[in-house]
């Protein structure tokens, strides 16, 4: 696929509390894999290997981890937002990039989801629609506390956005009301609308005003995977999504499951699926590792240790009982709930 790609992953993860002054958003371990490689091996199993990536919160901690992009099969382009600049003013940042000089549209990915949407039918979508941009929206009963995005059920064309509509657009009665996922195919057009100069949201400053003037703007309705990960609670689900298969990725950034040949499990630790048990990682007997347990890499759990629903980063120290847990090098937070 010959579009290039963008991957959010400036945001602060205010929602993730103390997690995310460890470790940007993107950087979080999902099955003992920074989930911002997720998106990446999702883009380069689409084809698209061309892909920024704009960076301010700990935005060092993300270029040193994913260096080039060429262990990953993608050649990586670092957009370093000094002052943060918003989805709108990220995108405008790279604009001439990403569009090459204004001839072709691109996507734009969240660093913080896990999907299986087809990039290739998206990009197929857009294309055949003739639309200035083209988002992955996702139908569910509470939309408007996402953000309400209204979808003709006819055309498959976005007829509404928050409390904006296009102009002859479909009652109420006959859209969808979706969420949108963050995945979206933006047209050269569509980034002609940003202001040229500081912070903008994407959709408030250019989706909305595009609407408003009836530019077409096309919808998929994704009904497979889609999983975010702003809250400690949710990030936790997401990690037992991976590990039990509900996250079924057509293009998975490396193994879920099982230990890690380099790990050190003794005879008489006791491992319940499903886990993962990461890169010299060193578990010890009479330890119990699981139902859903992450340990990762290079991470110790003592003797003491009962690891029920609870993910250990990568050079973290487990030690006693814990669920519903996430266990930092600097702290412990259990018994989370959604």
């Amino acid at each position: 696929m010959t579009h290039r790609a963008i991957i959010l992953a400036a945001g602060f993860g205010t929602r993730l509390g103390a997690l995310s002054d460890e470790r940007p958003k993107p950087l979080l371990p999902v099955a003992d894999v920074p989930l911002i490689r997720y998106a990446l091996a999702h883009l380069v199993g689409h084809g698209v290997t061309e892909i920024a990536i704009n960076l301010h919160h700990r935005g060092e901690l993300i270029a040193e981890a994913l260096g080039d992009g060429s262990a990953f099969g993608c050649r990586l382009t670092w957009s370093r937002e000094e002052t943060i600049l918003g989805t709108g003013g990220g995108l405008l940042r790279m604009g001439d990039w990403l569009t090459r000089g204004g001839a072709a549209p691109f996507f734009v990915v969240n660093g913080k989801i896990l999907t299986d949407v087809d990039l290739g039918a998206v990009a197929r979508r857009h294309a055949d629609s003739g639309a200035v941009a083209t988002m992955v929206v996702r139908e569910v009963p509470d939309a408007a506390r996402w953000g309400a995005i209204y979808v003709n059920r006819e055309s498959g064309a976005v007829d509404g956005i928050l409390d904006a509509r296009r102009p002859g657009a479909a009652p109420d009665g006959a859209l969808r009301a979706c969420m949108f996922t963050g995945v979206h195919v933006i047209a050269p057009a569509l980034l002609e609308r940003l202001p040229r100069d500081g912070e903008s949201d994407s959709i408030r400053h250019a989706y909305i005003p595009a609407l408003r003037d009836g530019a077409p703007i096309a919808g998929v309705v994704h009904e497979g995977l889609f999983h975010e990960h702003s809250t400690p609670a949710r990030y936790l689900e997401g990690n037992w999504m991976v590990l039990d298969g509900r996250a079924r990725l057509p293009h998975p950034p490396g193994p879920s499951t099982g230990v890690d040949p380099t790990a050190r499990v003794a005879d008489g630790a006791l491992l319940r699926p499903p886990y993962r048990v990461g890169p010299g990682a060193v578990v010890e007997a009479g330890a119990v590792v699981g139902p859903y347990a992450v340990v990762g890499a290079r991470a110790h759990v003592g003797p003491a240790a009962r690891l029920d629903h609870a993910v250990v980063w990568p050079d973290a120290t487990a030690d006693r009982p814990l669920a519903n847990a996430i266990v930092t090098p600097r702290a412990v937070l259990d018994s989370i709930s959604s």
